[in-house]
């Protein structure tokens, strides 16, 4: 009896270290899983890297995440800019968990002016190498500023072969204001609206997509040769939702499309937006369009569905952007589950 009663509880103990030892590797995990139960993305992994210093992408990201996950049954992981100690800091470089891009499908990028060390570049650099899809928001065409070396050509202002680096190469736009891709809208005074293409109504990623109504500033850009423009921007003269456009501002390229070609011989699918701010999607257009664009990436066109449910997941009350930290002592663990509140302000 005594030897049964004391392997009984060695195995109790055994369990609980186990089970403690999960938790505790649970908690260490510097980064966000949302995982769906079904849908046509299940099986398929969606890698987000949030960190840029003004137009909360850390909010962004996970929401969107939430949808894709919940609504498509996508795997998403989201990476979040952070401190040393391991709370977010919108625009850090230092972004945990980079190795979880190796089995990534899918890239879903809000970045700005980051400089990486080598170690996760060359993740980054493989990543495209294989002419994996992504998708970059606002300010990611200039998502690399300040890396030295081997990786230098990823800067937005690299000159010579790669021009205009990451942004301009691969995303097909970067800053550079002199050149036509800068502010175009001024930021708090006038809100930007977003009109399809005409000739793109039909394109996938413009199924269902209307009445796009975006908080931040319109940019002006030129997207590269071979970019399929699918939507235009309009500054307005105030920040409210049906606001006159202002006459000396004509429209200006706002979300487009492009192809890049990989060291594998691959061609990679990329779409851009110069919007996807924290109060950008709010607008369920703005969401819709973003939602189809990652399954027009993916090569999931045929799962696009023009009433397709795009609706938030869990709460969702955004910060309005500004290079003031809404966050400083948050950290990915408190954004896990569906439930949970997204980012936002400490008033």
């Amino acid at each position: 009896m005594r030897i049964k009663t004391h392997s009984k509880l060695m195995s109790m103990l055994t369990l609980s270290a186990i089970l403690l030892q999960g938790a505790f590797s649970l908690q260490a995990e510097p980064w966000v899983v949302y995982e769906g139960d079904s849908g046509p993305g299940k099986g398929k992994h969606i890698l987000f890297i949030a960190s840029d210093h003004e137009y909360r992408g850390e909010e962004s990201c996970p929401a969107i995440a939430r949808i894709l996950a919940k609504r498509y049954g996508f795997k998403c992981t989201v990476l979040f800019g952070q401190t040393s100690e391991g709370f977010i800091k919108p625009g850090s470089s230092i972004i945990p968990g980079i190795d979880a891009i190796d089995d990534a499908d899918m890239l879903f990028l809000f970045m700005r002016f980051l400089h990486p060390d080598d170690a996760w570049m060359a993740k980054f650099e493989g990543y495209l190498d294989r002419g994996g899809p992504l998708l970059g928001l606002r300010t990611t065409t200039h998502a690399f500023n300040g890396i030295k070396g081997k990786y230098a050509k990823y800067n937005y202002n690299t000159s010579g072969d790669f021009v205009g680096g990451f942004g301009r190469q691969i995303l097909g736009e970067t800053w550079n204001p002199a050149l036509g891709a800068g502010h175009y809208g001024s930021n708090h005074k006038y809100a930007t609206s977003m009109h399809v293409v005409p000739d793109q109504a039909s394109h996938p990623v413009m199924r269902g997509v209307k009445d796009m109504h975006a908080m931040a500033g319109a940019y002006s850009a030129v997207p590269m040769p071979g970019s399929t423009i699918l939507a235009r921007n309009q500054v307005l003269s105030s920040m409210e939702v049906g606001a006159k456009p202002l006459k000396n501002k004509p429209p200006q390229p706002a979300a487009w499309v492009k192809t890049y070609q990989s060291k594998s011989g691959k061609e990679g699918r990329v779409f851009c937006s110069t919007q996807g701010a924290s109060e950008d999607i709010l607008s369920e257009g703005v969401r819709r369009m973003i939602v189809n664009a990652t399954l027009w990436c993916m090569g999931m066109e045929k799962e696009i569905e023009a009433d397709a449910d795009v609706s938030f997941v869990g709460p969702y009350n955004p910060s309005t952007f500004s290079f003031k930290p809404s966050i400083t002592d948050a950290k990915p663990s408190d954004i896990r589950g569906w439930d949970t509140a997204i980012l936002k302000n400490k008033d």
